[in-house]
């Protein structure tokens, strides 16, 4: 990015829009692409202290230059090549501000000047979008981040880590500004003393108040492992076998990225719990994307803006799982949208869109859906999704897993319950609805001061209706259409399958 705001400068752009919270590293970039031929000087100007040259103190202001007009207009009567900051501008553009501005960029044909209005918000009045050139000035990469890394390494005289461990903290500190890293390796360090693989996590823990003060993404953290899921082999078989898919080894040997997975299934059967646990499995940050937050009908585009700036969070600390459950309900009325919300639920989805089948970054979407019928059919064609898997009710060995772990979790000694009795009397069960017996069933026992027996357990099976038989008919079509368009997520059906073939 900087040598894209080097190449704007050199071909004379009037008018460059930065958005960018580094405002100390911005300048540095700056003052550096200045000495170029022909040698420009560098001025900032800022609400509070009006026009002021970089590097000299505040007070060496320019005569009554902290209103923006009078600014604007001293910096058209320059005659020499200069690169003119100003912070912060956006809340001031009434329209003699933009009158202004428009007035300079004419004036500057010829004359090396360009005027940078660097803000971390990107608020471009409708008469200077034809004028101005935006940039996102970019996040540290690995090799700004090392050069911080050993800075804070020598000026606190630590000791120096192991070339493996160094990379893990480079990479746990990507999507950090270069101030946000300088403090949470000397955090790191204040805490244990040294900077160790153990402290990776310390330098994560940053990246969550990132995600936290986006207020659209939430960080969760799943202590659960792949094992705490039952059945669905064949889908953990495909997750297995990605887990090291954004390492370097893997690009070495010529693997693209994953894009993602969306997963289709009967409520309650563990979709939302593969997503979390996948996290674990490949080492990565868990975002979920709340489409509940991203709508906002305050004013027009607000929406639109705080999904870009969720994703853009997002692909800053990647390598990352962002996590969308229930995408169905989500995107559901986006082909109508125009008569209910003005359009807004369609352009939020014809951007959400763009952004997967564009992006670059190493964001995997974990998607979930209950609703087939109700996702766009633009949204479920190949190369949105790398792959497409159906989660069906568990069969009877799954679900005898699935009361081995629930079992497992709340007492040592399962031997004493008949599971092979327990399976047969669920047949139609989703997961969830197992769970819930078992906890009605102890729930019944607690209240009685005794033990939960296989009674207990038949009793609250015996008094639940599940999901299967109340929405029979959703359930079939679900099924039915998964059949021929999605690849099954137990391995007994994805076995049989490949023998029909």
């Amino acid at each position: 990015m900087k040598e894209e705001l080097s190449i704007l400068v050199q071909a004379q752009y009037p008018l460059i829009y930065l958005v960018t919270s580094e405002e100390e590293r911005a300048e540095q970039a700056i003052t550096t692409i200045a000495q170029a031929k022909p040698q420009r000087r560098v001025y900032v100007w800022t609400v509070t202290h009006g026009v002021v040259e970089y590097g000299q103190p505040r007070s060496v202001t320019q005569h009554n230059t902290v209103s923006p007009q009078p600014a604007i207009e001293w910096v058209i009567r320059q005659r020499e090549p200069g690169i003119y900051i100003f912070k912060d501008l956006h809340p001031l553009m009434a329209p003699d501000v933009i009158r202004w501005l428009r007035d300079a960029i004419a004036s500057f044909k010829d004359t090396h000047k360009t005027i940078i209005l660097m803000s971390p918000v990107l608020e471009v009045p409708i008469e200077l979008e034809k004028e101005v050139a935006v940039l996102d000035y970019a996040l540290p990469d690995m090799a700004e981040l090392n050069q911080v890394l050993t800075q804070q390494i020598e000026q606190n005289r630590m000791r120096r880590p192991s070339t493996e461990t160094r990379e893990k903290l480079l990479k746990a500190a990507l999507g950090l500004t270069r101030d946000e890293a300088e403090k949470v390796y000397r955090k790191a360090q204040v805490m244990a003393g040294k900077l160790t693989e153990a402290e990776v996590e310390i330098v994560l823990s940053e990246k969550k108040q990132l995600i936290r003060r986006n207020g659209i993404l939430e960080y969760i953290e799943e202590d659960e492992t792949l094992n705490s899921v039952g059945g669905l082999e064949e889908l953990k078989h495909w997750l297995i076998q990605r887990s090291n898919a954004f390492t370097e080894r893997a690009r070495e040997y010529g693997l693209p990225q994953p894009k993602g997975m969306l997963i289709l299934g009967v409520p309650g059967c563990g979709k939302s719990l593969i997503a979390k646990t996948t996290s674990r499995l490949w080492g990565l940050p868990l975002m979920r994307l709340d489409m509940g937050r991203v709508y906002d009908g305050s004013m027009v585009g607000r929406s639109e803006a705080n999904l870009r700036n969720a994703l853009k969070t997002a692909e800053s600390i990647s390598p990352a799982i962002l996590f969308i459950d229930e995408i169905d309900k989500a995107f559901a009325g986006s082909a109508g949208s125009g008569d209910s919300d003005g359009g807004t639920s369609g352009r939020i989805f014809g951007s959400f869109l763009t952004w997967m089948q564009e992006k670059t970054s190493p964001v995997f979407v974990m998607a979930t859906a209950n609703r087939v019928e109700r996702l766009p059919g633009e949204f479920l064609r190949k190369g949105r999704f790398d792959e497409i898997f159906f989660v069906d009710l568990p069969n009877s060995e799954e679900r005898k897993e699935i009361f081995k772990i629930h079992l497992s979790k709340r007492r040592r000694d399962i031997a004493r319950f008949d599971l092979d009795q327990l399976v047969s009397i669920c047949d139609g069960f989703s997961g969830a609805e197992i769970e819930q017996a078992l906890v009605a069933a102890m729930y019944e026992a607690f209240a009685q001061d005794r033990e939960f027996t296989q009674l207990d357990i038949i009793a609250a099976i015996k008094a639940t209706l599940p999901l299967s038989k109340t929405m029979s008919e959703q359930v079939t079509a679900l099924r039915d259409w998964a059949r021929q368009r999605a690849r099954p997520a137990a391995a007994s059906i994805a076995e049989y399958q490949r023998l029909e073939f």
